[in-house]
């Protein structure tokens, strides 16, 4: 499979690209394939499936502009079927000739394992099959190419017709398949049978992989368990994605074998989280919070015992340190957190105060309160930290005496948004208005008109990302709603949280938090009134 130069004990083939793509809602644009590619080099992988150039346009230009991309560490691998039955030479098969033209030095061949389907599928008696196996694998061999066989439906062959599946690979590796992939390609197979046909497969003397899908959530399971009985290469995708409920992930295999079986795999495992979320952001997918290891919640506490045994040992309640891996943990804060949880969460930021401070007791009651309005905290550590900065005392940057929203709309025109805010900064009164694309665009922009003159900081805040969830759906339009609002400056993120009856007035309490925070955060002096009727 790889160079003496190159071998390792366990070589990861990442098939994103092609397989992860037929999952829904993971769609990738050429670019995105394009950077993907590179990144998935630089993390480490031995191998990366671009596509199936035969299939569509996309993965032909994909293999072209491929040709000018010198990947450093990892294989490039275009996938297709065999020849097809009707057509005696390989040369003369559409589909191969699109392969052979990317000039991969790495071909991936897939073939049907089952007897019926073979028969059923592909129409073809069961020596044809063989044959254009035979033929195929000869074909790129003889061209010089390494051949990896992917055996469709492998388990299926075995358990249905034993003696036909070990033909199947017997005759790929007969011509010099390098490497004999069993694939689980309904996902339902069970250890014991992964640990019995990896054994039996390699008695023929070439190197065996392992290609899991995820529908009994058995995959990474039966991926360690090929590695176990024998197994040197194993297939899967970033993150999952893939066919159905997705591939065997890699994130989860990667981060098994090398933290806790000590099986290198990849040169740093720190970029583990990285790569995770490169990915999702490429395919504009939203992270999957409980993904494990690579998921924001992997290493989340949010009950109070739970934050108070971590902040004296985190091993007692993680398997292992978030860092490893470029995770970090997060202490949440919610109903069921206690002072243990806002200590910890505000020494993330740090603050370094005591359980016994009163102003901690006055925050978690204060917090809890408004949980119990459709206020939540576990995403929204700005806000817990705008909440400890009141209970202390601590001075306010701005007071808003006064705000608006209104949108306008007229036959002919487009509708617009208007806003306006009154607040005071230090002893003096702001008045400013803003046109906006939605009343809380509007309001976003009036508070900065208000705002940066006295806190030019703030000209480096934008707003990420705006969600509504309605919590109270049986109320209709009277619904309380609650609003997270994520901001950055270029060097961080932070969320904030907003709850009510009134969209527009949760939204403009996470705006004015979001603002605050990112003042306080930076140590920026509060300008206090000094007049006393400035309340």
């Amino acid at each position: 499979m790889l160079s003496n130069q190159e071998k390792v004990a366990l070589a990861i083939y990442d098939c994103t690209l092609r397989d992860g793509t037929q999952g829904e809602g993971f769609n990738l644009s050429l670019e995105d394939k394009l950077e993907i590619a590179k990144a998935l080099d630089r993390f480490g992988m031995h191998y990366i499936e671009g596509g199936w150039p035969g299939s569509n346009p996309k993965d032909a230009r994909f293999f072209e502009a491929m040709k000018s991309v010198k990947l450093e560490r990892a294989k490039l691998a275009a996938f297709s079927f065999t020849r097809q039955s009707h057509i005696v030479h390989c040369e003369d098969d559409a589909n191969l000739r699109s392969l052979t033209e990317a000039e991969t030095p790495v071909i991936t061949l897939v073939a049907k394992t089952w007897d019926k389907h073979a028969i059923h599928a592909l129409g073809v008696t069961l020596e044809q099959n063989l044959a254009m196996i035979r033929d195929t694998v000869k074909y790129y061999k003889n061209l010089g190419r390494e051949v990896i066989f992917d055996a469709e439906l492998a388990f299926l062959g075995f358990r249905h017709n034993p003696a036909y599946a070990l033909e199947v690979l017997r005759t790929a590796a007969g011509e010099g398949a390098d490497c004999l992939v069993l694939c689980d390609t309904l996902g339902d197979v069970m250890p014991e049978e992964v640990t019995k046909y990896v054994t039996q497969s390699l008695e023929l003397g070439v190197p065996v992989g392992i290609h899991t899908h995820n529908d009994l959530e058995m995959a990474v399971a039966n991926a360690l368990v090929a590695v176990r009985s024998g197994a040197t290469q194993v297939q899967g995708t970033v993150n999952g994605v893939g066919e159905r409920v997705g591939n065997m992930n890699l994130m989860t295999f990667i981060g098994l074998m090398q933290a806790k079986l000590g099986i290198n795999c990849v040169p740093d495992l720190t970029k583990l989280t990285e790569l995770s979320r490169f990915v999702d952001a490429r395919a504009n997918r939203t992270p999957q919070n409980n993904q494990a290891l690579v998921g924001s919640s992997a290493f989340a506490h949010k009950g109070g015992m739970h934050a108070s045994a971590v902040a004296k040992d985190p091993s007692l309640y993680e398997h292992m340190q978030p860092e490893s891996i470029g995770n970090h943990r997060r202490i949440l804060m919610s109903d069921l957190s206690g002072r243990s949880n806002l200590v910890a969460t505000a020494k993330q930021y740090g603050v370094e105060l005591s359980g016994k401070d009163p102003a901690v007791a006055q925050a978690v009651i204060k917090l809890k309160e408004l949980e119990d309005e459709g206020f939540t905290f576990e995403g929204a550590d700005a806000s817990v930290l705008m909440l400890l900065r009141q209970a202390k005392g601590e001075p306010e940057f701005f007071k808003v005496s006064v705000f608006r929203a209104q949108i306008d709309s007229f036959d002919g025109f487009e509708t617009e948004a208007e806003a306006s805010v009154q607040v005071f900064v230090g002893d003096t009164r702001e008045h400013a208005a803003a046109l906006g694309d939605g009343p809380v665009n509007a309001l976003d922009k009036a508070l900065r008109v208000a705002l940066e003159r006295h806190y030019p900081a703030l000209q480096d805040v934008e707003l990420l990302d705006y969600k509504m969830r309605v919590l109270e759906g049986s109320q209709g339009t009277a619904a309380r709603v609650r609003v997270l609002i994520t901001f950055g400056d270029g060097q961080s993120q932070w969320t904030t949280v907003g709850a009510g009856v009134n969209s527009i007035k949760a939204s403009f309490i996470a705006l004015c938090d979001g603002l605050s925070f990112k003042l306080a955060r930076d140590g920026v002096p509060a300008l206090e009134p000094a007049l006393a009727q400035v309340s």
